[in-house]
This record gives structure tokens, C-alpha cells and sequence, in this order.
């Protein structure tokens, strides 16, 4: 039997003292309802908290049963125990640097997987006629020989790692290592795919190349994922919505004050999601041109990381409680040193934009003063605050936009 009541660690020791590996759970007796798994191991018996939301845990790992949870605990002791001084060392001479992205294009031995490109002679390009290479290349080297436009800049980006379970074996593409256990042997990047070890993962360069496979949608999508993964400049909806909105809708009263229908916003949202660049938002499509300037406001709103970022957020409402103008715009340009690259760039394309839009004032109705109104809680959502300080940045996240957009030519 597994269970054995309230026992000490002194009686549960004799009880497991006979067999390595042998186990059993007991209630401890200093804090009852709480549950203890006791291993034994190396000829001693180790204590751990045992925890149960519908499934055995220890830590993050969550197992089906007591016994997976065991065998995945003696593998994981085993293998530290054993290769302690070698795990220690598996980050020091890692293959990564070798075919990662640190080396796009300079590896002469990744140049023979692939044929030269007739457009690019320089560099490699996938074939296209085998059908089965790209399946043949790991995840590693086929980011290792990827193509990237001339035109497009070299956002970096963090990998989006998140714990993951392997079918079969599989192998760590930082340092070429096993990655041992039964279930969550290691974390996987969301965006990009790359599988490495816990530890590994501590030290891979911030150079995630995200893939259009796992990145499937538009709307409520990390910004600087979006434009890796498309290899834009910016968000393709914020040019498309803007080359729209300047087509036909400058002079438009009430341009981005009047809000569209909000179900046709939300086609507009789906269109993006489905079909990318190639969404239908013209004037055939969607006549009402508040509907186009809904759905660019519904972008900026949905990010999970605002355009003026969290990090960056109080630099920017200080710099807004600066009383003098011309310290007011020092302060904003070293705040905007702080937004990541895709988002100042998004952020100085939008300032532009807003900008034209103020010069068609007469006929529009929208001065800088009245676009802050609108987009300042939209591009700078305040971190968790209390609702006394939300409400009180109000006025100074207005008061960013609106200097933004004047400024725009000096600020950017």
C-alpha cells in the first residue's frame, strides 16, 4: 500500500530501507492535511511536498499517478546525480552558436544541405522541389538558413519558452544534450518552436525567429512576434488600415471620435486573423470608413503588451507632468529610447499618420488635443493601479499623445 497515515520521516525511513527506489505517502504529523512523498534514493530517503489538483505534482511537473511521478523523480536524481559536474557544463560549448541565428548564412557546412538560390547567390534557400528536405532539417537549422528581407530590420525578441512534454526522444537544440524525464523534460518556444533544456533556456540569445505555424492570428498577438513572423516593419494592419484611412477617410468629421459598427469592426478583426495581408478592407468591402478606423483602434487596444509598453509607462507620465515644454520633449525622446524597436517604429508610422490627420482639421473636427483623448488609454495602458492614479493619468497619457503628434518630426 502507498499510503501510510500519519507516520514520522524517522518510521517512513524504515519502512523504505530495504529496496532503492521503494516509496510511500504520508501525512505529516508537524502540519496534518499536508502530504509528503518519501523516495528513497542513493541509500537515503528524501522528503517532498506532495500537492493534488486533480493530478499529482511536485513543483511544476503535474503527473496522472504516484507512480509516473516516481519513475519521472528516480530518472531526473539519477541523472543529476550521476552527471552533475557534466550538466554543469552542457551550456559552455553549445551547438546553437554554431547553427543558430548568430551565424545566418556563414556556416559553409549548412550551405551543402541546400541549393543556392538563383535570386540570392550568396545565401542558401529551402528547395523546393524536394518535398521531404525541409521535413529532413531540424527546427534549429532550417531558422538557421532562413532568408531575411533586406528591407525588413532585425527586431530582437525574447523566445516565449513554455514548459513542454516530448513524445520520444528528444534532444536539447542549445547544447545537442538528451532531455531526459517522462513528462516535461524541457520548454518549448511558442513563437519559433525551439526545444531546449530548462537550464539551456536561461541563457539562449534573445533572437526568436517566430514561425507563421505557430503564429496563427493578428489581433492579440505580441507585436514584435507579429512582425518577425511576417518580416515587416510593422503590423501589416496598422499600414493597411492607415493607407486606407488616408485614402478616403481624411477629411472625414469625427475621424476616429465616431466609432463604426461593432460587428463589422469585429469582420474587419477576422479578416486580419484569417486571411493576413491579403484582407478585403476596401471601400467595396466595407463602405463606412469610421469601420476601418475602429478596427485599427481595436489592434492597439487588444495588444497584450500596449505600444507605449508597461515598462515604459511611468517614463512617459513623468515626462508629461514636466511643466516646461522644451524639457517636456527631452524627457519624451529619452522615454522613447525605451519602447522596444517594432514598437517605436509603429508608434512614429501612427504619430505621422495622426499628424495628416490634424492638418485636415477644418474638416474633420480632429485637433492633436482631440486625437490624444482617443488614443492616449489606448496606446498606454496603465500597469496595475489603483483607480484613483488610473484616473488621474488620464490626462497625462492625452497629454503624451498630443505632444507625440505635434512633435512628431522632432520626437522620432
Amino acid at each position: 500500500m502507498v499510503y501510510h497515515g500519519m507516520i514520522s520521516r524517522e518510521e517512513a525511513d524504515q519502512l523504505l530501507s530495504q529496496a532503492e527506489g521503494s516509496y510511500l505517502i504520508r501525512e505529516s504529523q508537524r502540519q496534518p492535511g499536508t502530504y509528503t512523498l518519501a523516495l528513497r534514493f542513493g541509500n537515503q530517503t528524501r522528503n517532498f511536498r506532495l500537492y493534488h489538483d486533480g493530478k499529482h505534482f511536485v513543483g511544476e511537473k503535474r503527473f496522472e499517478s504516484i507512480h509516473d511521478l516516481v519513475t519521472d523523480g528516480l530518472i531526473t536524481l539519477y541523472i543529476e546525480t550521476k552527471a552533475a559536474e557534466y550538466i554543469a557544463k552542457m551550456t559552455i560549448n553549445p551547438i546553437y552558436e554554431h547553427v543558430g541565428y548568430t551565424t545566418l548564412n556563414q556556416e559553409p557546412t549548412l550551405k551543402k544541405l541546400l541549393p543556392l538560390s538563383p535570386e540570392a547567390p550568396d545565401g542558401p534557400a529551402p528547395a523546393k522541389d524536394d518535398n521531404n528536405a525541409e521535413e529532413r532539417l531540424t527546427s534549429l537549422v532550417r531558422r538557421a538558413t532562413l532568408r531575411e528581407s533586406d528591407l525588413a530590420p532585425k527586431y530582437e525578441k525574447v523566445h516565449n519558452f513554455k514548459v513542454h512534454t516530448f513524445r520520444g526522444p528528444h534532444w536539447c537544440e542549445y547544447c545537442a544534450n538528451f532531455m531526459w524525464g517522462l513528462i516535461a523534460q524541457g520548454v518549448k518556444c511558442a513563437d519559433c518552436g525551439l526545444n531546449v533544456h530548462k537550464q539551456c533556456s536561461k541563457v539562449v540569445p534573445n533572437d526568436c525567429q517566430p514561425d507563421l505555424r505557430h503564429v496563427k492570428k493578428v489581433y492579440s498577438c505580441d507585436l514584435t512576434t507579429l512582425v518577425k513572423a511576417h518580416n515587416t516593419k510593422r503590423p501589416m494592419v496598422v499600414d493597411m488600415c492607415i493607407q486606407e484611412l488616408e485614402a478616403r477617410g481624411l477629411q472625414s468629421e469625427g475621424l476616429y471620435r465616431i466609432s463604426g459598427f461593432s460587428e463589422l469592426i469585429e469582420d474587419v478583426k477576422l479578416a486580419f486573423d484569417r486571411d493576413g495581408e491579403k484582407a478585403d478592407i476596401s471601400s467595396n468591402a466595407y463602405e463606412d470608413i469610421n469601420i476601418i478606423s475602429g478596427a485599427l483602434k481595436l489592434y492597439f487596444r487588444e495588444l497584450p503588451i500596449p505600444l507605449i509598453t508597461y515598462d515604459a509607462h511611468p517614463r512617459f507620465i513623468e515626462a508629461a507632468k514636466i511643466t516646461d515644454a522644451e524639457k517636456r520633449l527631452e524627457s519624451l525622446h529619452e522615454a522613447l529610447k525605451l519602447l522596444p524597436p517594432a514598437h517605436c517604429e509603429t508608434l512614429r508610422y501612427l504619430m505621422a499618420h495622426l499628424k495628416r490627420v490634424t492638418q485636415y482639421e477644418k474638416e474633420n473636427l480632429m485637433s492633436s488635443e482631440n486625437l490624444g483623448i482617443v488614443f492616449g488609454p489606448t496606446l498606454m495602458r496603465a500597469p496595475e493601479l489603483d483607480a484613483m492614479t488610473a484616473l488621474n493619468d488620464i490626462r497625462y497619457q492625452r497629454l503624451v499623445v498630443e505632444t507625440l503628434i505635434t512633435h512628431e518630426d522632432v520626437l522620432f
